[in-house]
């Protein structure tokens, strides 16, 4: 299976890999998300080990029925031949109606194919308010490698 843009990565080819990503994990599909990843892809997400694209799932599955109406907004940070590292944040509720805006730094490693063989993922939760919200569904594609403000 190829999913391009492949390795090498141009700058081009990373934003592509980028928005592409956020695109996908903004429709908060499991199963369509788990197909950018090998199907022995390791990841680090938080203090949470996975292999393969069933546990991928399974852990979006569980992810996306607790962290409500989820909006993320990714940013190339840099990129090398099969690696791309990311910065992120992402906006959520929980059951309880509470609000959560959760920053990160992703690090990507693809296989020639375009597939990411490797996720390491650091993220940090902070409270906001409902009305500090600034991201409200999936990026306009006029706003695409729009940088993500910090605080």
């Amino acid at each position: 299976m190829t999913r391009p843009p492949v390795p090498p990565f141009t700058e081009a080819g990373a934003r592509a890999k980028v928005q592409a990503a956020e695109d996908a994990w903004n429709t908060r599909d499991p199963a369509r998300v788990a197909l950018a990843y090998t199907p022995d892809s390791v990841w680090r997400n938080r203090d949470t080990f996975l292999t393969g694209r069933e546990e991928i799932e399974r852990f979006l599955t569980a992810k996306w029925e607790r962290e409500l109406d989820y909006a993320l907004r990714k940013e190339l940070w840099a990129y090398g031949d099969d690696r791309i590292a990311v910065r992120f944040q992402y906006e959520w509720h929980d059951a309880s109606g509470r609000w959560w805006r959760s920053y990160g730094n992703e690090l990507w490693e693809f296989d020639a194919g375009g597939l990411m063989r490797r996720r390491e993922a650091s993220i940090n939760d902070v409270p906001i308010d409902e009305r500090d919200r600034r991201i409200l569904g999936p990026r306009p594609r006029d706003e695409h490698g729009t940088p993500v403000p910090l605080a």
